[in-house]
C-alpha cells in the first residue's frame, strides 16, 4: 500500500502565468522557504558530472544557488504531478502548458492566424505595380537585381537609364561590373520575385518578393507571439498591428533591402523562441530522470543535445548579414538572449553552478553554432562573385601583386579588399539628404522618407478632368502615427514590468529593437555625421509591435479572474480600433493611390512628414 507522505519540496513555483498573492512579489526564480524540511536524499551514482558529490550536496560556493527542493514522485499518489511536469511548470509557465490543450486556443491559434495574414495579403499585394516607376532606392536595388540574374554580378547602366527600363526596355545596361555597397542576398530575393512575377517589365515583379516576405512576416509574427505571450488571441493582436502598419506596408510594396533584413532576423528570433522551449523541455526530462532515478542535481546540470533550431538561427543571421551587415547588431544580441535564457534555466532547475555550467556548457555551444554558421552562410553568399571573373574587384588580387591580405588565396585577397572598399563607403557616408533623419525620432516616426510624391492638375495625368482640385499619390514610409507613439511609451513600461516582475518577455520584446536601433546612434550626432534615414525602422518593426502587445498581455494576466478585468478588455479593444482607423485613412499615402491634394495636406499633419 502507497502512503503519502509529507512533501516539503511541493513549494509554490512563481511563474509568469500565476497571479501573486496580495503582498507577493512575481518572480520568474522563487525560492522554497527558507525553513521548509529538506528531504532524504538517496545516495547519488558515483559516476555524472550533473550529480552531487559525496556527502549529495554541491561545495559552498558565493554565486550558487541552493537547488530547489525537487523529489521523485515514484512513491507519491497517482494523482499527483510528474516531477518532469513540475520542472516544466516552472521553466514554461502553466499558461504555455496548457496552450494547446484548450480548443478555443487551438481555434484562434490558426484561424485568428490565417485571417490577419489575408488581411496583410490584401494590404500588400492589391495594385502592387503602382505607381509604374522605380521609387526611390529602388533605382538601384531593382536593376542591380536584375543584372545580377541576367550576369551572375551587378552592372553599370547608361545615363539616365529609368525612362528606358520603365518603359520595359531593360536590356541597355553594360556588360561592366558595377560597384555595389550592399551583400546580394537581398537583391537575389528581388530577382526570383521578378522571375516568378513576369519578368523585369513589370512593377508588380519588381516587388513580388518584398510584398510575399511582408506576408511571411505577419504569419511568423502572429506563431511567435502566440509562443510568446502563451495566448492565440494576443498572438493574433500581434499579428494584426503588424499587418495594419504603414512602415509595414511601405516595405512590403517597394523593392528596397531592409524589407528582407526584417524577415530574416525575424526568422532567427523564431527559431531561438523554439529553441529556448525545446531546450527546456530537455533539460526537465533529463533533470526529472536523476531525480526519478534516487539522484540529486548537484554542481552541474545535464547537457540538452544539439541545438537544431539554434543552428537554423545561425543560417538566418547569416542570410541577414548577406542582405545588410546592420544584420550584425542582431547576431551579438540574439546570441547573448539565448544565453541568458540557458543561464535562466540552469539556475530554475537548481544547478549550484549555473553560472559556470551555462557558459560551458551552453554559450560555448551557442557560439560555436550561431557565429561560424552565419559567418559560412555569409560568405556562401557571394557565391556568384567568386563564380564570375567580370565582377567587381574580382581581379583584385591578380592587378595588385604583394598588396592586401597576401597570404590568403588571391580569391579571398580580393574579397576582403571589395569589403574594406564597402567599410569605407558605410562609414564614410556623410552626403546631405532632405530626408535625413537622427534615430531620436524614429520611434515616433517624426522624419518618415517620403519614396514617391507627385501631384497633377485636373485633366494632366490620371486626374480626372472633372476633378474639383489637383490630384495627389504619395508612398510614404510612415508608420502608423498612433501605433508608434504607443509603441514609444510602451518601452518604458515593458523595461519597468521587465524589472518589477522579473520577465523575461519584456528582455524577449525589446532585444529586436536594441539591436535594429540604438546601434544607429553611434552613427548620429554628436558621435557622427552618417546620413541614416528612418525608414531603417522597418528591421525591427515586429519588435514594436512585440513591445505595444506585452503590456497588455501583462494587463489581461494581471486582472484575470478579477476587477478590472473589463476595463482592461474595453481599453485594449479602443487602442486596437483606433489604430486600425488610422490605417486605414493612411492606406492611400503608403500605397501610392491617387486622392485629393486636400487630403493629402490633412493626413500630413506635422511639417516633418513632408
Amino acid at each position: 500500500m502507497v502512503t503519502s507522505v509529507p512533501r516539503p519540496y511541493d513549494v509554490p513555483v512563481t511563474d509568469p502565468d500565476a497571479a501573486p498573492a496580495p503582498g507577493e512579489q512575481p518572480s520568474f526564480d522563487a525560492e522554497p522557504p527558507a525553513d521548509a524540511e529538506r528531504p532524504v536524499e538517496a545516495e547519488p551514482p558515483a559516476e555524472g558530472r550533473h550529480l552531487a558529490t559525496d556527502d549529495g550536496t554541491p561545495p559552498p560556493d558565493p554565486w550558487a544557488r541552493p537547488a530547489p527542493p525537487f523529489a521523485s514522485t515514484a512513491d507519491a499518489p497517482a494523482d499527483e504531478r510528474s516531477t518532469e511536469t513540475r520542472l516544466l511548470e516552472r521553466l514554461l509557465g502553466r499558461r504555455r502548458m496548457q496552450l494547446d490543450l484548450r480548443r478555443r486556443d487551438r481555434f484562434w491559434g490558426w484561424f485568428g492566424t490565417i485571417v490577419v495574414t489575408l488581411l496583410a495579403a490584401a494590404a500588400r499585394l492589391w495594385q502592387l505595380g503602382q505607381p509604374h516607376a522605380l521609387v526611390f532606392d529602388e533605382t538601384y536595388y531593382v536593376k542591380d537585381a536584375f543584372t545580377l540574374g541576367e550576369l551572375g554580378f551587378a552592372a553599370q547602366w547608361p545615363d539616365e537609364p529609368n525612362p528606358a527600363f520603365e518603359a520595359g526596355d531593360v536590356f541597355t545596361f553594360l556588360e561592366k561590373a558595377a560597384y555595389v555597397v550592399h551583400p546580394p542576398v537581398g537583391k537575389w530575393m528581388i530577382w526570383l520575385g521578378m522571375e516568378a512575377g513576369g519578368g523585369a517589365t513589370s512593377a508588380f515583379a519588381w516587388r513580388l518578393a518584398s510584398a510575399v516576405v511582408g506576408v511571411l512576416a505577419v504569419f511568423l509574427l502572429v506563431r511567435i507571439a502566440r509562443r510568446l505571450f502563451s495566448s492565440s488571441l494576443m498572438g493574433v493582436v500581434a499579428g494584426l498591428l503588424l499587418a495594419v502598419d504603414g512602415e509595414a506596408i511601405v516595405h512590403s510594396r517597394v523593392a528596397l533591402l531592409d524589407q528582407f533584413l526584417m524577415f530574416w532576423v525575424l526568422v532567427a528570433f523564431g527559431c531561438l523562441v523554439m529553441d529556448r522551449e525545446q531546450a527546456r523541455r530537455r533539460l526537465a526530462s533529463r533533470v526529472a530522470a536523476v531525480v526519478d532515478a534516487g539522484g540529486v542535481v548537484g554542481r552541474y546540470g545535464p547537457r540538452v543535445g544539439f541545438r537544431w533550431w539554434r543552428l537554423a538561427a545561425g543560417v538566418s543571421l547569416g542570410l541577414a548579414c548577406g542582405t545588410k551587415w546592420s544584420g550584425l547588431w542582431f547576431v551579438a544580441v540574439f546570441g547573448i538572449l539565448t544565453v541568458l535564457w540557458d543561464l535562466a534555466a540552469r539556475r530554475q532547475v537548481g544547478v549550484g553552478r549555473w553560472w559556470e555550467d551555462g557558459l560551458v556548457v551552453d554559450a560555448v555551444p551557442a557560439f560555436l553554432t550561431i557565429v561560424p554558421t552565419a559567418f559560412v552562410v555569409y560568405v556562401a553568399s557571394w557565391w556568384s562573385w567568386f563564380a564570375h571573373q567580370g565582377a567587381y574587384l574580382r581581379q583584385w588580387a591578380a592587378e595588385n601583386p604583394g598588396e592586401g591580405v597576401t597570404w590568403l588565396p588571391a580569391p579571398l585577397r580580393s574579397f576582403v579588399e571589395y569589403h574594406r572598399q564597402m567599410w569605407d563607403f558605410h562609414t564614410g557616408l556623410d552626403s546631405e539628404h532632405n530626408y535625413a533623419a537622427h534615430p531620436l525620432g524614429w520611434i515616433v516616426q517624426w522624419r518618415p522618407t517620403s519614396f514617391f510624391w507627385e501631384k497633377e492638375a485636373p485633366g494632366q495625368g490620371t486626374c480626372p478632368a472633372d476633378a474639383a482640385e489637383a490630384c495627389t499619390r504619395a508612398v510614404t514610409s510612415l508608420g502608423n502615427p498612433l501605433l508608434w507613439l504607443l509603441a514609444a511609451l510602451a518601452i518604458v513600461a515593458t523595461v519597468w514590468l521587465g524589472i518589477r516582475f522579473r520577465d523575461w518577455r519584456a528582455v524577449a520584446v525589446l532585444s529586436g529593437t536594441v539591436a535594429g536601433w540604438l546601434p544607429w546612434f553611434a552613427y548620429a550626432p554628436p558621435f557622427s555625421d552618417r546620413t541614416i534615414f528612418t525608414f531603417y525602422s522597418i528591421a525591427f518593426a515586429p519588435w514594436v509591435v512585440l513591445t505595444l502587445v506585452y503590456p497588455m498581455v501583462v494587463a489581461l494576466e494581471r486582472t484575470e479572474g478579477r476587477r478590472g478585468r473589463g476595463r482592461v478588455v474595453a481599453v485594449i479593444t479602443i487602442v486596437l480600433t483606433l489604430i486600425v482607423a488610422v490605417s486605414v485613412a493612411f492606406y492611400p499615402l503608403w500605397s501610392g493611390l491617387q486622392v485629393p491634394y486636400s487630403y493629402w495636406q490633412t493626413l500630413m499633419r506635422l511639417e516633418s512628414w513632408i
